[in-house]
């Protein structure tokens, strides 16, 4: 593989780098120097690369196995786990403050999660992949994806009911 085609395809997933690895390290900082790390072993292995057939997955198992890396390092001892996206310009400041409630909310009952859960959670419903492409990069089973992608969501499912009726548990 060629300079110009490994740049191509890097520059088709960087994006998508980039969120998974602000969604595990917190930090925008942390999240671009993981993926300028990512990038460089690419670049490094340029001859390794015409043997990968699925560009985006390998990349983004990269970036996920180095962010995993960074959150067990000494240096990432004060990163947690947590992800913020969300800024409309055009919206009230009462809409604004409640989407970030939620959105904080929504982020507080992910860290409950185990860490695979998490994982499945970003790449299925915030980065979109399939369940094939998730499977390969998290080395489980579509099968198993697919059940921990539900017991996530009703997890979380519970817990939003649970915080919208003020902790009162019903018999639903």
């Amino acid at each position: 593989m060629d300079e110009k085609t490994l740049l191509k395809r890097i520059l088709t997933v960087q994006d998508s780098m980039f969120r998974l690895a602000k969604r595990l390290l917190t930090s925008t900082e942390e999240a671009e120097d993981a993926v300028q790390e990512v990038i460089t072993k690419l670049w490094v292995n340029i001859s390794e690369m015409a043997t990968i057939t699925n560009i985006e997955g390998y990349t983004m198992t990269m970036t996920k196995n180095y962010c995993l890396d960074r959150l067990k390092s000494k240096q990432a001892s004060q990163l947690r786990l947590a992800h913020y996206h969300h800024d409309k310009a055009n919206t009230s400041l009462d809409k604004q403050i409640d989407a970030r409630d939620a959105v904080s909310k929504l982020m507080v009952f992910m860290e409950d999660l185990s860490k695979q859960q998490q994982l499945v959670l970003q790449l299925r419903d915030i980065e979109q992949y399939d369940f094939k492409t998730i499977a390969q990069i998290t080395k489980l089973s579509e099968g198993a994806v697919r059940v921990a992608l539900s017991r996530a969501r009703k997890k979380i499912k519970a817990q939003l009911i649970k915080a919208h009726n003020h902790g009162i548990e019903t018999g639903s």
